[in-house]
């Protein structure tokens, strides 16, 4: 019995490291590879609210910023059929925002510099997101 709930949670954390080094990893090659837009969406606020994240002592409205473009892009994506942004990768950076923000929240009062970096890693994942949104609709207009 004991050796098994042994087992069960060596699995949950190796699974769990495992998940936030994929999306790690996911996230620096996505950025690396798109070299982050120099005219920012203005769209979206995902942008602005990682160069506010620097100097703002208030982090509620940087991350109430960030729920609205993250509903705004999941609304696009379940509702717009040309996008293809359902890759196992963006499932995976989606479920990473939803654990950042779950983090967030967690440690916002704790710890405000973990909820700031968990704040940090939400605006990249949506800026990434955004990104591959542009590039898939830029595509299409081209051809």
């Amino acid at each position: 019995m004991v050796t098994s709930v042994f087992i069960i949670a060596i699995s949950v954390v190796l699974f769990v490291y495992w998940l936030r080094y994929s999306c790690v990893i996911l996230l620096r090659s996505a950025q690396q590879r798109a070299e982050m837009p120099t005219v920012a969406d203005e769209r979206f606020s995902a942008f602005s609210v990682l160069e506010r994240l620097k100097t703002e002592a208030d982090l509620a409205p940087l991350e109430r910023a960030l729920e609205r473009d993250y509903y705004v892009l999941t609304y696009l994506i379940e509702h717009a059929a040309d996008l293809e942004l359902a890759s196992i990768e963006n499932k995976l950076l989606v479920l990473d925002y939803k654990l950042m923000r779950l983090w967030s929240r967690l440690t916002r009062t704790v710890a405000p510099q973990q909820s700031r970096k968990a704040l940090s890693e939400m605006a990249s994942v949506l800026s990434v997101l955004v990104g591959q949104m542009g590039e898939s609709s830029h595509l299409q207009m081209e051809a």
